[in-house]
Parts: structure tokens; C-alpha cells; sequence
């Protein structure tokens, strides 16, 4: 990563300008031609310094939910239940975690219902316990990491 992708991600990390032409726009901020940012994301994404690149929606007011779950995956089988959810596009994403739950995911779907769905599916295919762990409250918190 080099200088002028520290100075694109951190300048992203506070979101992107609500107009036609966002990254023209960034372009201007960063001195640099809106062609310069789009192959810049493509190779950071390429290479896989970030995984994700997209907007977040509070899917909620839209009729949608959403809930973080956690498993405790057996090691041998860790990388098999992976790849199940890699395919499944109501996990936004999985990761490992250092505990005896230590698989953890976010499911986002379409209604409540589906996400129930989701998880029942996910402990038939699985054979393992899923814990759902619904969000309970909202917070705001502005998050950035300098690079």
C-alpha cells in the first residue's frame, strides 16, 4: 500500500459524497483523475487488502433484518462450513474468532422470518448449534482507522 492509498482509504472510511458523480468529486479532493480511483479499489480489492467495497444500508425501515450469530465449528471442520456460507448471499460475512464460539457471522435478509430461516437451515446442513444473537439496541459510533 502506498501513500496515495492511505490518503483513498482514509478519505473513504468517512464515506462517499451523495451525488451523480462521487468519485469524480474524490477525484478533485485527492488530485488525482476518477479513472486513478476506480483501478485503485479494483487492485486493493484484487490483492486483497480489502475484502468489501459497497454501501451499508440500515436494511430495518426497509422491512428487512439482521443478526450476528455464533458457532463453535469444529477445527476440522471450520473451512467446509466456510465455504457453505460463501455461497449463501444472506451471510454478508463470516470470520474466526479466538473462543470457543469460534465462528461468528452476520445474516441479512429480506423479512425476520427468512433470517429464522437462515439459521435453521444453517444448523440442519451444519449438524452444529447456531446461537442468534439479535441486536438489541442501535448506537452510532464513528469509527476510523487512520493508515
Amino acid at each position: 500500500m502506498d501513500e496515495f492509498d492511505r490518503r483513498l482509504l482514509n478519505r473513504l472510511q468517512h464515506g462517499l459524497p451523495l451525488e451523480p458523480h462521487p468519485y469524480a468529486l474524490l477525484a478533485a479532493e485527492l488530485d488525482c483523475r476518477e479513472e486513478d480511483i476506480l483501478r485503485r479499489l479494483d487492485d486493493l480489492l484484487d490483492d486483497g487488502t480489502l475484502t468489501r467495497f459497497g454501501p451499508l444500508f440500515d436494511i430495518e425501515p426497509l422491512g428487512g433484518a439482521f443478526t450476528l450469530a455464533a458457532m463453535s465449528v469444529p477445527e476440522a471442520r471450520f473451512e467446509e462450513i466456510a465455504a457453505l456460507l460463501a455461497g449463501w448471499p444472506q451471510v454478508a460475512h463470516n470470520y474466526r474468532r479466538e473462543h470457543a464460539l469460534n465462528m461468528w457471522l452476520v445474516v441479512a435478509c429480506d423479512s425476520p422470518a427468512e433470517v429464522a430461516e437462515t439459521l435453521a437451515r444453517l444448523e440442519r446442513e451444519s449438524g452444529l448449534a447456531v446461537l442468534d444473537l439479535p441486536k438489541e439496541a442501535t448506537y452510532h459510533v464513528g469509527l476510523h482507522f487512520p493508515l
